[in-house]
């Protein structure tokens, strides 16, 4: 019996010993055995993905494709792998025990999922019922700027951007949305994160895309502030997969464009006889045998021949910027780290005698990380640091100081350098020596740091409160500090005399050695930003709802202002919200508001409420549409509301009146000899000042074609500007107000309408050709309805009904042939004596006698209407190479002052382009000549603002070109690298235009720093 006991327990503990065993086979066989799975993942094409996830489904394992499209992950048996990439189709595959698994995945049909930043949050492009366009990155990359804002222009339809001058530090862009409805503030609300911010303290790395909102419908949420159009600028943040690291490096050439040209000493001398000829003087200015010392240079120091613009500026600098970006992360955690180095140099000359540079010069590091964290599945927060370090020196003298001194010596005033190495000089210029005030007056050293930071936190409460509903915050911290070191001194100013009987030179002191001063200076600006949110997205059937519901607040102050207003803190505050309904993805409509808050305004007017609505309808969403298959998507859409703008003056309270102290014209009386010093009234307050409001309207289409390989979109737009801010024009002297104690109000009127529109054909073919190609245009015509200006004798003057910034001068009819001419034609009253040769001016009213009764409205606005940009890349396996042009028309260039008044200031003074000089009137010349007869004195007939002097400022230029080859394979896979990419683009590289002696985007005719064209070499390495 024990023996069968015995043979039992030993029976059950066998019996026990395999079912453990055949459990832990079970699961094991159920886990499935664990290996390597590899493959590649390509397009319909055959062509790698390159960045494409492959992640096990419900872990966070995940892996990236390589530059051949390649990858390798370790799973196990019954796994199940995700393959996506954005733009494309995803797909689940069974690992079914396979160890290769090659994927092909679909393009998305449509883009209409592509996810669009809008105001406050983000939207499908399905559903976007306003008018948004977005920048692509790749092409921002393309040029080689330190300024975002430069990387603009021509890339979106209705964007102008105006460079003034190319000067490092001070190049950034004016930005114009649609041209403009106002004649106060016109620059558009730019968002950085959803923080406002200076868009040029970013990194074209560090952009991860760039939106522009331009109707009532994108802009309302920003109420106050919308009247301009916004621009939205995300950064990058972290991406799934193992660390990625970039690193991109590029090195330029920057030429001087437009130099202007100027007649040499000689031809200057001879100009100023001829000018006293046609004044009848006798006496000439120069003799043959001097005019000949001028030409032949054997007397440099008397009879110099001085090319100003040589000896002040370089033909070429350089520039370099170096980026070194990190990205990867979990489902947990995500991060983006990018640092990098700016360094760009002027095209001023140096003296290398210095210890010091005097020339231009930009020295910038700039960081920013962005680091996401799920820190449950509901809780995510984000927390983001940038900034930027930098140091720009300039010589003592300003830029426009310097461009004056240019313009206004002559090429035989004065040597440039006495025979002792000291600034040339003479009593007429004193201290205006333009290589002397570049290199020997001093420097000035500008640092200046930024520090931005940003945290946010979103928690989801489908689970908690109802499905689609979550709560966000953001607050923000930004940090401005700069501190300017100024050492201006006066160099030593001597004439050259000659020299004595023992050879030694002889000078004329004019001016001692100063060291003026040293002017230390600092500023400090802050600003917080705070909001909270609940979004609301939800489906239901064939319906879906969403909301937003946003209280923000910023204020800024001046840190450092001791000034009264300067250091109260600029405040703004308010509410926004949206509402959004569609069915089946195929009717839209939507409801925006912003109710803002100012400081700027009297209480009891500081609130305003600017309400948008917008429809759309998506027709290729029909079931009725499946038989138009080349028609991909054809949507409609539609938008009116209400925006405003605050920023209408740059003086604060201007509801305040206030009253100028100590003012030495308000004086008291006198103490002896000594007036006493009083009080004078300065700004006379209105308390009913407040911000304009725009009412705009706005219809357009989307339409994509064969599968979204066309797009095409076209908005027709018309905005009405109410209550825009103007001095009081009609209000008379005799009512006590004069000067600037004429009090402001909201009188302004004004119209802007146009249309504008974007296309853009993408297309990957076989044998890893792609190509694409993309262009948009906009016309933007604005209207002056209401200025307070009182009406003028003669309709034609009146600037009601003609555009903002119309130019009125005198319609030129030529030049006057003789006397004869004169005798019998209106009477000009310009001057007392007019000569044959001197400009010939259209009497428009008739009455015999052309004066001020006789300018009209001529030309187009400086600011072009038509804006256009256009290019196209292709890309042939490791080859790729791209253009894009910019242009624009319907726009006047006035050439006026010294660029082509010879002598403005009487003979001798101010530098004579060649151009004027190749083209003036003589009697040889009359029939061809461009230019008025020149006289050694002021010719007020001649400086009036006319069509003689009106230019077409139209122009076609080669904003960009790049060409580039990347190398890959297993040499570089041995290196730890994924793939280099080697390139050269350029910038500015070709400008046709009417004006040729100036860039036509110029502002002020040649008295600027020049613009530059760029030509770039660089290489990028993406590392394992």
């Amino acid at each position: 019996m024990n023996k069968n006991n015995r043979m039992s327990k030993r029976l059950l503990n066998y019996v026990i010993v395999l079912l453990v065993c055949l459990i832990s086979s079970a699961e094991s066989f159920a886990q499935g055995t664990k290996f390597q799975v590899k493959g590649n993942v390509t397009d319909a094409s055959r062509e790698p993905i390159v960045g494409a996830t492959i992640k096990v489904k419900g872990t966070s394992q995940g892996v990236i494709t390589n530059i051949d499209g390649e990858y390798s992950i370790d799973t196990r048996s019954n796994a199940i792998l995700e393959f996506s990439y954005i733009g494309y189709v995803s797909q689940e595959v069974p690992v079914s025990g396979s160890k290769i698994i090659n994927v092909t995945l679909q393009e998305e049909v449509s883009k209409l999922d592509e996810v669009v930043v809008v105001g406050y949050g983000t939207q499908k492009k399905i559903s976007v019922t306003g008018s948004v366009s977005n920048v692509s990155t790749k092409e921002i990359a393309k040029i080689a700027t330190p300024s975002l804002s430069n990387t603009l222009g021509g890339q979106i339809p209705g964007i102008v951007t105006r460079q003034a001058t190319g000067e490092p530090g001070y190049d950034q862009a004016s930005i114009y949305i649609r041209g403009f409805g106002t004649w106060t503030n016109r620059s558009p609300l730019i968002l950085v994160d959803g923080i406002e911010r200076d868009m040029n303290t970013i990194n074209t790395e560090e952009v991860e895309s760039i939106s522009v909102l331009k109707d009532a419908s994108a802009t309302a949420v920003y109420g106050v502030r919308g009247a301009n159009g916004v621009i939205l600028i995300t950064t990058k943040r972290g991406q799934l997969g193992k660390p990625k690291v970039t690193l991109r490096s590029e090195y330029a050439v920057l030429t001087g464009l437009r130099y202007p040209e100027y007649i040499n000493a000689a031809e200057y001398a001879g100009l100023m006889n001829e000018a006293r000829d046609n004044a009848g003087v006798a006496n000439m200015a120069y003799t043959d045998e001097e005019i000949e010392l001028f030409r032949n240079g054997s007397s440099p120091y008397l009879y110099p021949n001085v090319n100003w613009v040589d000896e002040v500026l370089k033909k070429n600098t350089t520039q370099s910027i170096t980026n070194l970006n990190i990205t990867g992360g979990t489902e947990v955690v995500r991060y983006f780290v990018n640092v990098g180095y700016t360094t760009q140099s002027g095209l001023y000359r140096d003296n290398g005698d210095n210890a010091y540079s005097t020339n231009s010069r930009v020295n910038r590091y700039n960081y920013r990380s962005r680091v996401d964290v799920n820190l449950t599945k509901d809780l995510s927060v984000e927390l983001g640091v940038g900034g930027i370090i930098q140091n720009r020196n300039f010589p003592g003298k300003s830029q426009y100081d310097i461009f004056y001194a240019i313009r206004n010596t002559s090429p035989l005033a004065f040597p440039v350098k006495n025979p002792d190495g000291t600034p040339g000089a003479s009593p007429t210029y004193l201290g205006n020596n333009p290589w002397g005030m570049t290199t020997q007056s001093g420097y000035e050293t500008q640092n200046w740091n930024t520090l931005q930071g940003t945290f946010s936190a979103r928690w989801d409460l489908s689970s908690l409160v109802t499905e689609g509903l979550s709560v966000s915050g953001r607050f923000a911290y930004d940090h401005y500090y700069s501190n300017n070191k100024q050492y201006y001194k006066d160099f030593e100013v001597k004439q050259y005399m000659g020299e004595d009987a023992e050879g030694n030179a002889i000078y004329n002191i004019l001016r001692n050695e100063n060291i003026k001063n040293v002017t230390l200076a600092e500023s400090a600006n802050r600003a917080i930003y705070y909001e909270v949110a609940a979004n609301y997205d939800r489906t239901f059937g064939m319906h879906n709802i969403t909301g937003m519901f946003l209280f923000n607040r910023r204020d800024y102050v001046n840190l450092r202002n001791t000034d009264r207003t300067g250091s109260v803190p600029y405040r703004r505050q308010g509410i926004a919200g949206r509402a959004s309904y569609n069915y089946l993805q195929r009717y839209f409509a939507e409801f925006n508001f912003g109710y803002n808050g100012s400081e700027q305004f009297p209480k009891g007017k500081r609130y305003g409420f600017f309400p948008s609505v917008s429809l759309g309808y998506v027709l290729t969403n029909e079931d009725f549409w499946n038989r138009n298959w080349w028609i991909s998507n054809l949507k409609l859409r539609g938008s009116y509301g209400t925006v405003g703008n605050d920023i209408s003056s740059s003086t604060r309270f201007l509801y305040l009146t206030t009253m100028n102290m100590n003012v030495s014209a308000g004086y008291m009386g006198k103490e002896g000899n000594n007036y006493m010093a009083g009080i004078m009234e300065g700004q006379t307050g209105n308390q009913n000042v407040t911000w304009e409001t725009a009412k705009k309207l706005n219809v357009g289409f989307d339409l994509g074609l064969f599968n979204d390989v066309v797009s095409l979109q076209v908005d027709i737009f018309k905005e009405k500007r109410d209550g825009i801010l103007i001095t009081r024009k009609t209000v008379p002297v005799l009512a006590g107000f004069s000067g600037a104690s004429i009090p402001v109000g909201n009188l302004g009127k004004a119209e802007n309408k146009g249309i504008e529109t974007a296309l853009e054909v993408k297309k990957r073919v076989a044998n890893g050709l792609f190509y694409s190609l993309r262009g948009n245009f906009s016309f933007a015509r604005n209207k002056i309805i209401e200025n307070d200006e009182p009406k003028p004798k003669y309709e034609y003057q009146d600037a009601r009904g003609r555009r903002i910034d119309q130019t009125f001068g005198l319609v030129a009819l030529g030049f006057f042939k003789d006397q004869d001419d004169i005798k019998n034609s209106p009477k000009q009253t310009f001057q007392s004596t007019v000569r044959p040769g001197d400009i010939k001016y259209k009497d428009i009213n008739g009455d015999g006698v052309v004066d001020e009764y006789d300018k009209v409205a001529i030309g187009d606005p400086r600011t072009p209407e038509i804006m256009f940009g256009f290019g196209g890349t292709v890309a042939y396996k490791n080859f790729d190479v791209s253009l894009f042009f910019t242009g624009a028309a319907k726009t006047s260039f006035f050439l006026e002052g010294a660029t082509v008044y010879p002598f403005l200031n009487g003979e001798g003074t101010w530098n004579v382009l060649r151009e004027v000089y190749d083209n003036r009137w003589t009697s040889e010349t009359a029939a061809t000549a461009k230019y008025p007869i020149v006289l050694n004195a002021n010719s007020y007939n001649n400086y009036q603002t006319s069509t003689m002097y009106m230019r077409n400022g139209s122009y076609l230029r080669l904003k960009s070109a790049e060409i580039g080859y990347t190398f890959k394979g297993r040499l570089i896979d041995k290196m730890f690298m994924d793939n280099i990419r080697l390139f050269c683009n350029g910038q500015n590289l070709l400008t046709l235009d009417y004006i040729k002696i100036v860039d036509p985007e110029s502002n002020n005719g040649v008295g600027n720093y020049p613009m530059q064209r760029t030509i770039n070499f660089g290489f990028q390495i993406n590392f394992k």
